[in-house]
């Protein structure tokens, strides 16, 4: 990593070990719940199951984890993990906004601040 953009790339590298610990957290929550499933999820894709939500956010969060440490490396699949992580968070907060509107607009701005982190100055430096 040069020294050209090391604080946006240390700023992505804590934005999605953060996002990959609050998932772990979502996890274990979701595999503790006992209470009636919500309404909103009867249908749903994965399922009416917290349990299996709760497996894909381990799952999510252990790859976050991964890639905000695979960027002190250098790695590029950690760059592109974390380019379309932050572009899914910002596409999808977009939907919360009516109902969240605050913490919606912080997502988009995170997930468009690590999108611009990782892309420009996380890749290899181009010499002429």
């Amino acid at each position: 990593m040069s020294e050209r953009g090391s604080g946006w790339i240390l700023f992505a590298m804590i934005a999605l070990i953060t996002a990959g610990v609050m998932h772990i957290f979502d996890a274990i929550w979701m595999f503790q719940y006992n209470g009636s499933v919500p309404q909103s999820l009867q249908g749903a894709l994965f399922g009416t199951s917290l349990t299996t939500y709760g497996w894909i956010y381990l799952v999510v969060g252990f790859v976050l984890i991964g890639a905000g440490f695979g960027l002190a490396s250098g790695s590029q699949v950690a760059r592109w993990i974390g380019i379309i992580t932050g572009s899914l968070t910002a596409i999808s907060a977009i939907w919360l906004v009516p109902y969240y509107p605050i913490w919606s607009l912080v997502y988009i701005v995170l997930g468009t601040l690590v999108v611009y982190a990782l892309a420009a100055y996380g890749g290899d430096e181009v010499t002429a």
